[in-house]
């Protein structure tokens, strides 16, 4: 056989399986994957594609079994539709259909089911059968009820005098009940709180977390739970607040770095003391309700909590048999340590709780949508869900991106990626009980790198991220799931749809009610002059900002001093004077739009960022010019923050996630301080005063 028919039957086989044998970084140019990395994604989906003999053993068993199956596993069906799903459709004439509904009912046939995952069964007339997950969901979420502006920050950065060394659930309904009165703002977005994995020094970053289902316990105020008041060993009390105290100086006062580690190991033991306080009657049975409805995951993120106190944080080097969450062993030392199971599990329901009095201050205060949670990509390998949910994890691979303009060597983010056979013939059930358990406490949920709802980046164990390949998802599937539990809970969803965005992404995400996500800085006529995009030829459907986590404050923009920075870490790919002239040139640009359409009230005379706070305010009110549904204003900007929370290719040479709200002289500003700030109220009174319209 020639080699070019054994990788003509090679892309046959990865196409069957999702598995790109080329893509496109761009409109006119096609790369293709190495056949090495093809085989070794096909491995990860348990396929042998390692010689060619078993390359045609695979594609004829493949062939074979989409021949002889009736349904797929899973099949969508969009209340708007005019008509049935095509797997449906392509039945055999005289198929009877059985629907097992999520409710419970028995129904004959497809017609007029609810919304909801159910369970159907074909019959055909030659005896065969067939089974699939049906999925119905409404085919658009509808737009935010009213346009509103909110607030984006990062929530550890967000200190009171009352938190404990970084910022609280008990801060954000603070900041949210002052924005929502006074400020007429409509949502608060804050960085992932999922739980985080444990040991010191703790992974900073909220992208790479544990578990995506259950928060982490270090955002509680540890004085708004109820049996705080009710510990009887007053003095370890004292003694803790008095630790709060020194540990919350030392980053207001003088400077220090948020300390992640030392926060959890002071609210770890309160929480010990708190435990311990029995619960009354009705916050044991609401403690008790919440066990039931999470039920076995639950169970599985406090085992592996419990175990990791024990064997360590990484459940890949704990003795064999506890590495499978199934096994006779795991469910023995779950008994051993019942009590620290409870104890996890306690936090998890304390924390879920402090996240609706989050949203519910937010709504009392007025704001239409609330608090917008963050979905992070992935986590951590070693982490809970990796471990309680490992046969949905492809084994040996990593999620990243290939090659770009921006990083010519690619992308390794070191997060495992779920399998697309394994989620299908689940119906997707870790996905959407995650979703559900997000959407129960947030008004908006954003959604990170959502092209990964489409395709994903695999990198196989051990290879640089050039040596991956794409690996394709059911859409309609993870599009309907979003919608169906987005629908039930009210609330809106923003996609985070930034750099490469493979064609045709950003029209589905649209054409289904998904906002994107668009930068000011980022938003240029790319298809003709490349000059800054007037504000009326920005989309409707998207959260428009200034900034995000990942990219310099406002001012920083402004001044330049985002290239100084970078420069001083050996970050700069170009001299240094080339990469000062381009960004002159590209502030410059944008600032003469914003005079020429007289949203600087002030025009300097001199120099970008030589009237700094009227250009940040200039920026914001061009925002409100365009027609995005919502506008987002990062926090730091109010009061000139020049520092971004994260510098993208740095680990140990920048404190990411470390660092508190700040002034523009880098001092930090506490909660109290900043509501009370002239220039952030000078800010917020701009975008009130220009009116979402």
């Amino acid at each position: 056989m020639t080699a070019a028919r054994e990788d003509e039957e090679l892309s046959r086989l990865a196409g069957l399986h999702g598995v790109a044998t080329s893509y496109s970084p761009a409109p006119d140019r096609t790369v293709a994957v190495s056949a090495s990395a093809v085989v070794a994604a096909l491995a990860a989906l348990g396929v042998d594609a390692s010689t060619p003999d078993a390359v045609r053993t695979a594609l004829a068993e493949r062939e074979r079994e989409l021949r002889a199956r009736l349904l797929p596993p899973t099949v969508v069906q969009w209340t708007g539709a005019q008509e049935p799903p095509a797997a449906f459709a392509a039945l055999p004439p005289g198929t009877r259909l059985r629907v097992e509904t999520e409710q419970g009912e028995e129904r004959d046939g497809i017609e007029g089911l609810p919304t909801g995952v159910h369970r159907v069964s074909a019959t055909a007339p030659d005896g065969r059968t067939g089974h699939a997950h049906l999925i119905v969901a409404p085919d658009r979420l509808p737009a935010p009820a009213t346009r509103s502006y909110g607030l984006l920050v990062q929530l550890y950065s967000l200190l009171s005098r009352r938190s404990w060394g970084m910022g609280d659930l008990g801060d954000l309904a603070e900041l949210a009940g002052w924005a929502g009165r006074t400020a007429g703002a409509g949502f608060v977005q804050v960085n992932p709180l999922h739980a985080a994995v444990p040991g010191t020094p703790t992974d900073p970053s909220p992208y790479r977390p544990s578990s995506r289902r259950f928060p982490d316990p270090v955002h509680l105020r540890i004085e708004e739970i109820p049996e705080f008041a009710h510990i009887e060993d007053q003095g370890r009390v004292r003694a803790l607040l008095e630790r709060a105290e020194r540990l919350r100086a030392d980053v207001l006062d003088k400077g220090a770095l948020i300390d992640r580690d030392a926060v959890w190991e002071l609210k770890r033991q309160a929480l010990e003391l708190v435990v311990r306080v029995p619960l009354g009657p009705g916050r044991q049975a609401a403690y008790d309700a919440f066990r039931a409805e999470e039920g076995q995951a639950l169970e599985d993120h406090a085992t592996w909590c419990a175990l990791a106190e024990t064997h360590g944080p990484d459940w890949h080097g704990w003795p064999e048999p506890l590495r499978d969450p199934r096994s006779a062993e795991t469910a023995r030392a779950r008994a051993e340590l019942a009590d620290r199971v409870d104890f996890h599990a306690r936090l998890a329901w304390l924390t879920d709780g402090r996240l609706r009095a989050a949203q519910r201050a937010a709504r009392d205060a007025g704001m239409p949508v609330g608090i917008v949670h963050d979905l992070a990509v992935g986590v951590h390998p070693g982490g809970a869900d990796a471990w309680a949910q490992q046969d949905h994890f492809a084994a040996g691979m990593s999620v990243g991106a290939p090659p770009d303009a921006f990083n010519a060597r690619g992308q390794d983010w070191g997060l495992p990626p779920w399998r697309p056979d394994r989620l299908a013939a689940s119906g997707h059930a870790p996905y959407r009980h995650l979703l559900r358990a997000l959407f129960r406490c947030a008004g908006a949920l954003r959604i990170d790198h959502v092209m990964g709802l489409f395709r994903l980046w695999w990198v196989p164990r051990g290879c640089p991220p050039t040596e991956g390949t794409y690996v394709r998802y059911d859409t309609d599937a993870m599009l309907a799931l979003l919608l169906l539990e987005a629908s039930r809970a009210g609330s809106v969803v923003i996609g985070e749809d930034l750099g490469t965005v493979e064609p045709g992404v950003r029209e589905t995400l649209q054409r289904r009610g998904v906002l994107g996500t668009s930068v000011l800085w980022f938003e240029r006529d790319w298809e003709g002059d490349s000059r800054p995009l007037p504000p009326e030829r920005w989309r409707a459907d998207c959260l428009a900002t200034a900034t995000t986590h990942d990219l310099p404050p406002t001012a920083a923009r402004l001044t330049g001093d985002h290239v100084d920075l970078r420069d001083s870490l050996g970050l700069l790919t170009r001299p240094a004077a080339e990469e000062r002239a381009e960004a002159t040139a590209d502030t410059a640009e944008w600032l003469a739009l914003l005079g020429s359409l007289g949203l600087l009230d002030c025009p300097a005379a001199g120099p970008p960022g030589s009237d700094e706070e009227a250009e940040i305010q200039g920026v914001y009110r061009f925002l409100l010019r365009t027609p995005a549904r919502l506008i987002g204003v990062w926090l730091p900007d109010g009061v000139g923050d020049r520092r971004p929370q994260n510098l993208p290719g740095t680990w140990d040479q920048y404190p990411n996630w470390r660092l508190p709200i700040a002034d523009a002289e880098g001092r930090p500003v506490p909660l109290e301080d900043l509501t009370a700030s002239p220039r952030l109220r000078a800010l917020l009174a701009a975008l009130r005063e220009g009116g979402p319209a």
